[in-house]
């Protein structure tokens, strides 16, 4: 009977440090790497609205890099 007893406090003894090891909800390592997912999620939000702003407020402007090699009068009829 003696055996059974100290076997099974061995046992309770060996798996203690399994549960001791499981992360909890109040663990601030657990907190502080939430609260960098929310700061990079909130980044990205700021990030997507500033690319959006930006596309929305450039016109589409048509270059000419021919430009300064015509001359003054270059109409079609002319060609």
């Amino acid at each position: 009977m003696r055996r059974i007893i100290a076997a099974t406090f061995m046992l309770a003894s060996l798996t203690g440090g399994v549960f001791a090891q499981a992360a909890k909800e109040d663990d601030p390592a657990v907190g502080e790497q939430k609260q960098k997912l929310r700061n990079a999620e909130e980044i990205d939000k700021k990030y997507k609205s500033t690319l959006e702003r930006t596309r929305k407020d450039t016109a589409v402007t048509r270059a000419d890099p021919w430009s300064n090699m015509r001359g003054a009068d270059d109409s079609k009829t002319k060609r």
